[in-house]
């Protein structure tokens, strides 16, 4: 979720697809030995996934202006949350992605994730081979574009933090690695919990590599 004019990106989700689309005959019968050897994701996670991290974010909240593709998903993810008043708008994935287009800072978002994260580049030996290694890197981009990276390279006009009005500054990495931050001080939302704990299942991976550090807490 990211901020349509201040593009401090609020909160992300992960769900698993199964994969679809056109498949050769060795593809499908692939897909088929991988579901058979750790079972089929949940077609309801994108629904569920959604309806969290807005929750999450919306949390105080009465009213939401949300744009977004057309993704049938998002919908029935809004419909689980009562008492938040939800003015949604659908803009079709054909449309120029320009700085006109209302989804601008989503699809720089995502573009900012592909050119920054090698895991998440189309074709690369460098894709993180368990859930909460991948889940980790997020967070790391998030905090630098939020609190380091201008909002405009050639304008600057601050960050997204300090568009958001949640910082009043620009953060330097150092300044942001100067203290550390302890769940036990600063509580995390549930889902974000999960994310810092390491608690979420790699599918193929039997044991999850949860966080359990003495000092951590």
């Amino acid at each position: 979720m990211v901020g349509k004019d201040s593009h401090f990106i609020h909160g992300f989700t992960h769900s698993e697809l199964r994969r679809s689309g056109t498949m050769t005959a060795r593809q499908r019968r692939r897909r088929a030995e991988l579901e058979r050897d750790h079972g089929r994701p949940d077609r309801r996670s994108v629904k569920r996934e959604v309806a969290r991290v807005l929750g999450t974010v919306t949390a105080g909240m009465s009213r939401v202006v949300i744009h977004s593709d057309e993704n049938p998903a998002y919908p029935r993810a809004f419909a689980r949350l009562r008492g938040l008043e939800i003015e949604h708008h659908t803009i079709s994935s054909r449309a120029a992605r320009t700085s006109r287009n209302p989804l601008f800072a989503i699809n720089l978002a995502d573009l900012l994730v592909r050119h920054s994260c090698a895991n998440h580049k189309r074709e690369t030996l460098a894709f993180s081979k368990r859930v909460g290694g991948s889940i980790g890197r997020m967070w790391v981009l998030v905090t630098w574009r939020n609190y380091v990276k201008w909002f405009s390279e050639r304008r600057h006009e601050g960050t997204p933090a300090m568009r958001a009005g949640v910082c009043p500054h620009r953060c330097s990495v150092r300044q942001v690695l100067s203290e550390r931050l302890f769940p036990g001080r600063i509580a995390l939302p549930a889902a974000w919990a999960e994310h810092y704990w390491g608690r979420v299942p790699t599918r193929q991976i039997a044991k999850t590599r949860e966080h359990k550090l003495e000092y951590a807490a």
